[in-house]
């Protein structure tokens, strides 16, 4: 994933915020930044019980992209 692409992810994210509020588990920015630490602590879990050959400890676009994504719905 490329630095345009997270930009046009994060504008669709934003959008979907907006559209779909109610699917959202975490709706203010206190929620969302407390899920969004709890998931980076857990994501290298995810990424192994999904099977996915991605470590979590390199940064990458694609890293914060599920990270993000992760965070709306974490509880």
């Amino acid at each position: 994933m490329t630095r345009i692409e997270f930009i046009n992810f994060l504008k669709e994210f934003k959008t979907d915020f907006e559209q779909n509020k109610d699917n959202w588990e975490n709706k203010s920015l206190e929620d969302f930044l407390e899920s969004m630490i709890a998931y980076t602590e857990d994501i290298q879990g995810y990424y192994d019980n999904m099977k996915l050959n991605v470590n979590a400890d390199e940064p990458t676009w694609e890293n914060f992209m599920t990270i993000l994504k992760g965070a709306s719905v974490y509880e």
